[in-house]
């Protein structure tokens, strides 16, 4: 083992009453406000007496749509977490500009010193990346994926939910850093050789590895979940060229992520073997090589900016359709130009360092192949354009974000595209002109998922979201985003350095107060989100929808009830058309009921994968501050707990046809008065209204 800096002794490892910094303020602070959300969650809880449907409903459950909105509600804690970081940053900046800047909290210029600083811009990738965008795209790809293809749930749900609770470990180690111990100074990006021992004794870089390691096993085992679903779970008609295009984007996101995040795996953990045992991958002085972890990082680095960003592509290509009152544009070119970026997205990890002098040779192959990223990416926005000319266009909330995601990704595009040039790339390396770049094609994400929060919420509570108070959030945080990247930009032209704690060019002031103007402006737009939740919870009875909140969806999850029952379909539906809803509307299909239910298999909820998220967390908590006794019990349990689980057979239950039929009548009537219509065959899960024989829909 290796050597450590301080105390070590065999209960508490490393861990000592020092290593909690309650001397600090803003921790002190931050503990505080945590501590008091979480008692106000607890005693709401205990006060509407929901423990026990918490647990049954919730904490055990196997359910795709459940598992889908814990990972949202998961990336949208962590998506906090991290904007918080990002005010942060932007306010030191602000108060620490120009040698006579005001002094606080005991920092030479403003009020963060410089370690406290580096923690911040290193948790704020860390965390918006991998633990706030991934999650909340992840549980759209849980929700929605199985509803497009008309599955009753995920191929694996146990798996599914393994997967889940190894993301909310993972995010939980990096929140439990913030008050037990220090997090990584190193950069989002665990820059070599700072994450090495003698350069990060303590357990900040520990802390960042082990969150990492262990959230990239949750969404590996993710991807393998969401490509068997997606290749053998289809219902019957739905051939490949009748996917979704979220579908199509959320395949070819996992097969990045299959690939991809076990490169970061090894990675990271020949770091760890650096740092408990020390080898010298990464440790020039002794025959290793700090360039095979950059080079290994960004091999999935940037396959990883194309894993968060085709999903919210694909929310688009959902969202523009729908509120274009027409189908999308080029669908075929569409799929192509999702598979052959995913392709390309293997071949330009080089670019993020141009200047590190591998060669003319080296350096315009991965500029052309950068560029040519560009021609893909430039189809999916002339097709979304083409699907909007001549529609019946209505500029709802979800509508607002899929449109502000065009722009936003013309924006971050274009200067990609500057980038991709090294000649220009040596001009402007590492100065904050690539960070608000990056910010832009990372925007482009978020726009992406709040249009697909807006979108289907109904179809996941039942009730839409307030539109006025959508709209007033999507306006704040546009302006937010224009003021905080255009002044980016600037500055990086002007030759602001990324990562700083202190600016001495107090020229630089004016832009850094629009930039801080604009953090005002999410902060304003957040106000907004809470209030629209607020009122819309209120308001649901008035707001209750039918099957297609928006009367314009398109795909298959519009064909069953609003909020979608625990089987999603009464009977599986056949699927006749690309467009399956918007088909049946056409042709009068969409109120019918089937002809005859059937009894339907489903999975029984249970606590294992909780369990294995239990021990998970012991495990990466003792590796972290070095508790052997603990890591060893903890790894035993997670052994025990897979095999004692390999024996259970009793995993499934039956809905019987009758009870199913039973929920259907009820859901029906919640929805409007039921006429007293004859049966009719199909296998759509309503009512028909008219006595109208459609007859069985013919096999294409």
């Amino acid at each position: 083992m290796v050597k450590l800096q301080g105390s070590w002794t065999p209960l508490l490892g490393r861990l000592t009453l020092s290593q909690i910094p309650y001397h600090n303020g803003i921790v002190d602070g931050a503990f505080v406000f945590a501590a008091g959300m979480a008692l106000i969650i607890l005693a709401g809880v205990t006060y509407l007496g929901k423990w026990g449907y918490l647990w049954r409903e919730w904490l055990t459950s196997v359910d795709h749509k459940r598992i889908g909105i814990m990972y949202m509600l998961t990336g949208l804690v962590m998506l906090f977490r991290g904007f918080i970081d990002a005010l942060m940053i932007r306010t030191q900046q602000v108060m620490a500009a120009g040698p006579s800047s005001p002094s606080h909290l005991g920092a030479m210029h403003g009020y963060l010193p410089p370690y406290h600083f580096d923690q911040i811009y290193s948790s704020h990738g860390t965390i918006m990346i991998i633990f706030a965008v991934t999650p909340i795209l992840a549980g759209f790809m849980n929700y929605i994926v199985p509803l497009q293809i008309g599955a009753r749930d995920m191929a694996f749900p146990y798996l599914n939910a393994v997967a889940l609770w190894m993301t909310v470990v993972g995010a939980g180690l990096v929140m439990i850093s913030l008050f037990v111990g220090d997090f990584s100074h190193a950069g989002w990006v665990g820059l070599v050789p700072l994450t090495e021992m003698p350069y990060s004794p303590g357990v900040g870089v520990d802390y960042w590895s082990w969150a990492i390691q262990i959230g990239s096993i949750g969404t590996t085992l993710g991807a393998i979940n969401l490509i068997a679903t997606i290749i053998k779970m289809r219902a019957p008609g739905m051939t490949w060229l009748r996917l979704p295009l979220f579908t199509w984007t959320a395949l070819t996101t996992n097969v990045i992520g299959l690939t991809a995040f076990p490169v970061l795996g090894v990675a990271i953990a020949l770091l760890s073997l650096d740092r408990y045992l020390g080898t010298h991958f990464y440790t020039t002085g002794f025959g290793g090589n700090l360039m095979l972890y950059t080079d290994l990082f960004w091999i999935w680095g940037h396959p990883e900016v194309y894993f968060i960003i085709l999903p919210s592509w694909g929310i688009m290509s959902e969202v523009i359709p729908t509120f274009s009152e027409k189908t999308l544009f080029g669908y075929p070119v569409m799929v192509v130009a999702t598979m052959s970026i995913a392709g390309a997205s293997w071949a330009v990890w080089l670019h993020h360092f141009f200047t590190m002098g591998q060669g003319a040779d080296v350096n315009t192959f991965f500029s052309v192949a950068t560029m040519i990223v560009g021609i893909p990416t430039g189809v999916k926005v002339f097709n979304w354009a083409f699907t909007m000319r001549k529609g019946r266009i209505r500029f709802e909330s979800p509508m607002l974000w899929a449109t502000g995601g065009v722009f936003m990704l013309l924006i971050g595009g274009l200067s990609g595209m500057m980038l991709a040039i090294p000649a220009i790339n040596y001009m402007v390396h590492n100065s904050v002109f690539v960070i608000a770049h990056f910010h832009c094609m990372l925007m482009v994400v978020v726009f992406g998922a709040f249009a697909g929060v807006e979108y289907w919420f109904p179809k996941i509570f039942g009730f839409k979201l307030n539109d006025k108070m959508g709209k007033a959030f999507f306006w704040a945080f546009a302006a937010g985003t224009f003021l905080v990247f255009t002044a980016m930009f600037t500055l990086g032209f002007m030759g602001m350095t990324r990562r700083l704690d202190y600016v001495g060019h107090s020229s630089w002031l004016p832009l850094l107060i629009i930039e801080e103007v604009g953090i005002f402006c999410y902060i304003a737009a957040s106000s907004f989100f809470f209030l629209q939740l607020y009122l819309s919870i209120r308001d649901r009875e008035q707001n209750r929808v039918d099957v297609d909140a928006w009367s314009t969806g398109r795909s298959l999850e519009w064909l069953t009830h609003s909020p979608v029952p625990s089987y999603n379909f009464a009977v599986l539906p056949h699927v006749n058309a690309r467009d399956e809803w918007a088909w049946r509307r056409e042709h009068g299909l969409t109120s019918l009921r089937p002809a005859q239910y059937e009894d339907i298999h489903m999975p029984k909820n249970t606590v294992v994968p909780l369990m294995l998220g239990a021990a998970t967390a012991a495990f990466g908590f003792a590796m972290v501050w070095r508790i052997w006794w603990l890591a060893i019990l903890a790894l035993i349990g997670i052994v025990g707990i897979v095999i004692i689980r390999s024996f259970d057979d009793d995993t499934d239950y039956i809905i019987p046809a009758h009870e199913v039929e039973q929920m259907e009548r009820q859901m029906m009537n919640r929805r409007f008065h039921i006429p007293s219509g004859k049966l009719v065959p199909g296998g759509a899960v309503a009512f028909i209204e008219n006595s109208v024989d459609a007859g069985t829909p013919p096999r294409h």
